[in-house]
């Protein structure tokens, strides 16, 4: 579900201040999104938050969430809310659970 290797990487390239403060942003800009992310706002704010997600997902390692952030977001992008965002945002804090265990106090996990 994640990938360490990249959390890891990124860690190294950035060290862990900025790491954590890295982390600390993405969940808070992750949370925002999924909290108003619905198909009712029309595929066009579908396909851009999904995108948004994908591509902070990707940077943190969340590999699943940011594969079924794509498939939603090519899916927006020809113009159908057929997305099953119950099943995105369950993959999301499925990820974020396992992250913040994993990275608590600065053991990378």
């Amino acid at each position: 579900m994640i990938d360490w290797d990249r959390l890891n990487e990124l860690r190294s390239e950035i060290g862990d201040d900025d790491f954590a403060e890295v982390v600390e942003l993405f969940l808070l800009e992750a949370d925002e999104v999924i909290a108003r992310i619905s198909v009712s706002a029309g595929a066009t704010a579908l396909e851009a938050d999904l995108h948004f997600l994908k591509g902070a997902a990707l940077n943190l390692g969340f590999r699943r969430f940011a594969a079924l952030c794509q498939e939603g977001e090519k899916r927006a992008a020809t113009g159908s809310c057929d997305i099953e965002l119950a099943t995105v945002i369950d993959c999301y804090q499925q990820s974020k659970s396992i992250l913040l265990k994993g990275v608590a106090p600065e053991e990378g996990g």
